[in-house]
């Protein structure tokens, strides 16, 4: 076992609702264990602007012009998260060696090698007065692969412990259902397979908060009272497998949009929108059992609907006795570990880069 670092990550996905913030102890390798799982919810303002730029931000040159307004959020976006980490560190007095620092990703281009989260790394460690890890992606994009999912290697080491300490049996998968919907697949043999899916959340959302007064769509219930349109659904289903989308490793939720299901009524929409959903993640489920976790596990009818479509059992992850809302936070802690010790956090059969890499740049500005 090698040295005990202490890092807390901070996690804001694509839902732009707020940050979800990790403390852990770990070696970057096998040791680890979870301190603290804290939420901060955005306010409604910075959520709305949020939101408002990463819906002007369709493709690589819109961040050139609009570059003055982008600056201006991420300054906000990083205050938000200073005030968070300082709050955390007042509270629980625990002394933290490094911030895994995520940002907000508002636009994200594989193929061009460009990924925009906003977050500025200098401006927290000045605020905060610790080391911070970010802008994890970037470095996995210049050798080749596609910038996400990084959470595999963080999934990895859990169901490592649940073999160990839960006595599940391996293989299983890692259902990841945020904005976008994630799987890592662990093997017996240590081996590990991962990559994006399809929409998890971020269809349903949208449709939910252009249609409505409500944010998310609680428990499924619109969707659950409203009956799918079969001619739109099969059209959708046939178009996301006949362009290029369903071929990616890693997604951007500007690869989705709702227009298909306009004229719908807001329940109709989203009973359609959720069936399209759990078509697509159903699709790259096998019969190994599936562990969820994210927001979207939250969602009682997008869960049902995926059960019955595949052999395998769906489980929550909270059940072995882990928080399904901070997995990704408690990741992103890792992985700063990880980073800061130089080891690899991405891997050819994760992210498709061309051997495993380190990621991460390191700041310390006090």
């Amino acid at each position: 076992m090698g040295k005990i670092y202490t890092a807390l990550g901070l996690m804001s996905g694509t839902s732009m609702d707020g940050v979800d913030a990790s403390i852990i102890k770990s070696d970057g390798n096998d040791e680890y264990s979870i301190k603290l799982d804290k939420y901060f919810e955005y306010g409604k303002e910075i959520r709305h602007k949020l939101i408002d730029i990463r819906d002007k931000i369709l493709m690589a040159e819109d961040l050139n012009e609009h570059s003055e307004e982008i600056k201006l959020i991420e300054r906000e976006v990083t205050l938000f998260h200073a005030d968070a980490v300082n709050k955390i560190i007042e509270t629980s007095k625990i002394e933290i060696d490094l911030l895994g620092f995520h940002g907000q990703t508002i636009f994200h281009d594989p193929k061009k090698k460009i990924t925009k989260q906003l977050g500025d790394g200098s401006l927290l460690s000045q605020l905060t007065k610790k080391i911070v890890v970010y802008n994890f992606r970037q470095n996995d994009l210049k050798n080749g692969g596609q910038g996400a999912p990084l959470a595999s290697i963080y999934h990895k080491l859990l169901a490592k412990t649940f073999e160990e300490k839960k006595k599940i049996k391996l293989p299983i998968i890692i259902l990841n259902i945020g904005g976008i919907a994630n799987i890592t697949s662990i093997y017996e043999n240590s081996k590990l397979a991962s990559m994006d899916i399809g929409p998890g959340n971020c269809l349903i959302d949208k449709w939910i908060r252009v249609n409505s007064d409500n944010k998310f769509d609680e428990n499924g219930d619109i969707a659950r009272a409203g009956k799918i349109d079969r001619f739109i659904l099969e059209q959708t289903i046939d178009s996301f497998y006949y362009n290029d989308i369903s071929k990616k490793k890693s997604l951007d939720t500007n690869d989705f949009n709702i227009t298909f299901a306009k004229g719908l009524s807001l329940e109709d929409g989203a009973a359609t929108i959720t069936e399209l959903t759990a078509d697509i993640i159903s699709k790259k489920l096998t019969d190994k059992n599936v562990y969820v976790c994210g927001g979207g596990r939250k969602n009682k009818y997008l869960i049902d609907t995926i059960q019955n479509k595949i052999k395998g059992k769906i489980l929550q992850i909270d059940k072995l006795g882990i928080d399904g809302n901070y997995i990704e936070s408690q990741a992103f802690a890792y992985l700063a570990i990880r980073s800061y010790l130089r080891l690899p956090i991405s891997f050819p059969e994760t992210t498709g880069c061309k051997e495993p890499c380190t990621g991460g740049a390191m700041v310390k500005n006090y």
